[in-house]
């Protein structure tokens, strides 16, 4: 083995999953989770809205070990944008445990940019005892192939028509280009909602958009061997100039004035199928591009939860509600910036 290698071998593997909004990333983590067979690992959930979903549906998943101490949440921003106030000291508390992880898996908010934080593995304190085993980005491969990362050729073209200063920058596009291009590994998730045919033509595109070979993944509900996803050794701290960004000019920062997030507080529904209408409802009328969180159904003992891409929307129950916990339903709404909040609310009222 290289000296290298060796230096390698001696550090903590840590794995970043991101991937845009809604394409699967908790699913693919608890799979991870659920056939861990004992291996001592450590989840960071990074979440976009002040609302923790994520972290609270890994927390209440029955997994032996998937529990607060493994679970760690960073909520009400994205992780790229936090690296010194959030997640450096979490790491630095993880190692200080008496039991460090054997395996750190770090979960990015769906708006976040993998770059900056595989930069904060730079920080001497991480840096020499944490590498990057290796990046996964997941795929919604049917939003992908609905175009929602896609500009409208003939709109841009009008916009342009109408005034040449406009800056026709596309933030969704960005943020999935960017995801995709710092992978070591891409899951092409979800392909229950796609053909065969469109599936082999997604990975055609995303090899031709990644800068580098990448291996492209299919999978269904995040099944995927996690033998594949962990040892990747790829040590992308080291990596950095071979992951380029859309943000590369700007020294990777990214702002998250595009994006908005609120959360709803409802009370108990009577039916989750009358809900989810008007749900979809609100999501086409108002292109909100995710809605997730948990739902109190009436004479139900068990939570409802809520997942919506878009205007595609899933729901099942997980858990029964806890002795003393408020039964009340809170959904989190994730847009562009603009979004007619009171509107949106009304409407999800009722």
């Amino acid at each position: 083995m290289s000296a290298t290698a060796t230096v390698i071998a001696s550090k903590i593997p840590a794995t970043i999953v991101t991937g845009f909004l809604g394409a699967g990333k908790t699913t693919l983590l608890r799979h991870v989770l659920e056939n861990a067979r004992g291996r001592r690992i450590a989840v960071i959930v990074n979440e976009f809205g002040a609302v923790g979903i994520d972290g609270a549906l890994l927390q209440s998943c029955g997994i032996e070990g998937c529990d607060e101490g493994s679970i760690i949440e960073l909520a009400n921003g994205c992780i790229c944008c936090t690296v010194a106030d959030d997640f450096l000291p979490t790491m630095e508390a993880l190692l200080r445990r008496p039991q460090p992880p054997e395996h750190i898996l770090i979960e990015t908010s769906g708006l976040a940019l993998p770059k900056p934080l595989i930069k904060a593995f730079d920080w001497p304190a991480v840096r020499s005892r944490v590498t990057v085993d290796g990046v996964i980005a997941v795929v919604d491969s049917a939003a992908v192939a609905e175009g929602r990362f896609a500009d409208d050729p003939e709109a841009v073209a009008r916009q342009r028509a109408a005034d040449p200063s406009l800056d026709h920058d596309n933030p969704l596009s960005e943020v999935y280009e960017d995801q995709l291009m710092a992978a070591d590994l891409v899951v092409l998730n979800k392909l229950d909602l796609v053909d065969d045919e469109t599936a082999a033509g997604l990975a055609d595109t995303i090899g031709g958009l990644v800068p580098r070979p990448v291996k492209v993944l299919r999978a269904r509900e995040g099944r995927v061997d996690p033998a594949v996803l962990l040892g990747l050794s790829a040590a992308a701290e080291d990596d950095l100039a071979a992951r380029p960004s859309h943000h590369d000019a700007e020294g990777g920062e990214h702002e998250h004035d595009d994006f908005e997030s609120f959360a709803v507080v409802l009370g108990e529904v009577t039916s989750p199928e009358a809900l989810v209408k008007r749900l979809r409802d609100v999501a086409e009328a108002h292109a909100i591009l995710r809605i997730k969180g948990f739902v109190a159904v009436a004479d139900k003992p068990m939570r409802l939860v809520l997942q919506g891409v878009g205007a595609r929307f899933r729901h099942h129950f997980d858990r029964p509600w806890e002795t003393g916990e408020p039964r009340v339903s809170t959904l989190v709404v994730i847009g562009q910036t603009g979004l007619d909040r009171a509107r949106i609310e009304n409407a999800l009222r009722g």
